[in-house]
């Protein structure tokens, strides 16, 4: 269990099949903020257990893969840890099938993956036995909306713009939400539970505002990181060794870091990546220049032929955030913040999509514990929010820890950080020498398996040993 959940206790959940009626109900009407890939997963997790299911998305949504308004990010590299898609697929069963029919692409692990990170250039790729799946993000979206389809008790009001979350006056349990169409009338929209995956969570922190209780205690890592993207057709001359490659900052000396990952369509989508006074830029020469200036030659000659099929996008995170509903005192009842607005992490890592798929398994499974013992939605929102910090607890670090290692890194570095990085350099170092320590630090990474597994003593006496070679 990753933190409390895992793939390995998702697949033990029991899972109600679309169109057979529900045992034991928990509730009328459930309304989801926001059609994302968050609201889409926790749409799927409380279908199961409310009789209706109403997702409400600002956006049009398209019918096909095509980017939204609601996404600016979606122009960029996205991807499944294998942790991720396994949750999806206990979710949505057959969504990875069904990925793959659309066009994503497999790219085994690590053979097909060149990353190179400073001091292993590249690291070393070899047969582990897994894989990840490459798409566009509005590829993601989109399957999974065709997915969440099949569920009839769940409906997505498009153009729908959420304003507020109601309470009862008396009790201050959330009795819905009052939106507004595309022409600005509004609607209140009941529901019995409603959960707010808008990312930003602005209407959460307002709720807790009216009510004259605190907003919740948050951490916060200023990245400033900027993204420049464009795709490229795949060229006859592809090298034959990857499919996609990473290289990586070695800051504070170099900031520059690049993703070439394969699309649908035999493409390629080429991400930039830059903190501080090295974001990329969204203009043709500068965008080449850059790529010249990457601490590796890899993505320049692999794009030497590629043809540019699209324009520019950038995008920039000032800083990723995490924050702790749990202690907010008498939080209101029938409220569940869930994905982004616990958690933004820094997209670099391609965490947050998996996160909340973990994070929907293990609603679904909070979700049947309370319909078997007759709890309804009392206390449900308390035993998530505590839970899920714990599912975040692993991918928050993995991504701060690194983060810090540049020193123009904002906010409160952990007092044992330099042990902290010394001791990953060292595992990095065991992984590479060994295939078997290679496999579980990259499920770990991957959130298939808890850092446990890492600390194991064969493993860990190995990694202690680098350590006091390194400092000798």
């Amino acid at each position: 269990m990753l933190g409390g959940t895992s793939a390995a206790n998702v697949q033990e959940s029991v899972w109600i099949v679309s169109g057979e009626s529900m045992s034991n109900p928990i509730g009328r009407q459930a309304v989801v903020v926001g059609a994302g890939m968050g609201g889409l997963n926790a749409a799927r997790a409380l279908a199961d257990y409310f009789e209706q299911v109403v997702v409400i998305e600002n956006d049009a949504l398209p019918a096909d893969a095509a980017p939204r308004p609601g996404t600016p990010q979606c122009r960029h590299v996205h991807g499944l840890l294998m942790g991720g898609l396994q949750a999806l697929e206990r979710l949505f069963p057959g969504s990875e099938q069904a990925l793959h029919a659309a066009g994503a692409v497999v790219v085994r692990m690590s053979t097909d993956l060149r990353l190179e990170r400073p001091g292993y250039d590249p690291y070393p790729q070899r047969d582990l036995q897994s894989h990840i799946s490459c798409m566009s993000r509005p590829l993601i979206e989109a399957t999974i909306r065709k997915k969440t389809a099949v569920h009839g008790n769940i409906s997505i009001r498009e153009c729908c713009k959420a304003q507020q979350i109601l309470v009862g006056s008396k009790d201050g349990k959330v009795t819905g939400v009052r939106c507004a169409d595309g022409h600005g009338k509004t609607e209140d929209i009941a529901a019995d539970f409603v959960v707010d995956a808008s990312s930003h969570g602005l209407l959460t922190l307002d709720l807790l505002a009216s009510r004259a209780l605190p907003a919740p205690a948050e951490d916060s890592i200023g990245v400033d990181i900027g993204y420049s993207s464009s795709v490229f057709e795949i060229p006859d001359d592809a090298p034959s060794d990857w499919k996609g490659m990473m290289v990586l900052p070695d800051p504070p000396q170099n900031r520059r870091g690049a993703f070439v990952l394969p699309l649908e369509g035999k493409r390629w989508i080429v991400t930039l990546t830059g903190r501080y006074d090295a974001k990329p830029p969204d203009d043709e020469a500068g965008f080449l220049s850059y790529i010249e200036n990457l601490r590796t030659p890899t993505a320049r000659n692999a794009l030497r032929n590629a043809k540019r099929l699209t324009g520019f996008s950038r995008y920039v995170l000032k800083a990723s955030r995490r924050r702790y509903f749990e202690g907010v005192p008498n939080f209101p009842h029938g409220l569940l913040p869930f994905g982004d607005t616990i958690c933004r992490f820094n997209p670099v890592y391609g965490q947050g999509m998996s996160v909340a798929a973990i994070e929907a398994c293990l609603l679904h499974d909070l979700l049947a514990a309370a319909s078997t013992e007759g709890k309804g939605t009392d206390g449900l929102a308390s035993r998530f929010l505590t839970e899920a910090q714990k599912v975040i607890e692993t991918p928050w670090s993995t991504s701060a820890i690194p983060d810090f290692v540049d020193p123009l890194t904002e906010g409160p570095r952990p007092p044992d950080l330099e042990n902290k990085l010394k001791y990953g350099a060292a595992m990095l170092k065991v992984a590479a020498e060994d295939p078997a320590v290679h496999k579980v630090l990259l499920e770990v990474q991957n959130l298939v398996r808890p850092p446990s597994a890492l600390q194991v003593p064969e493993i860990a006496d190995r990694v202690k040993a680098a350590v006091a070679t390194a400092a000798a």
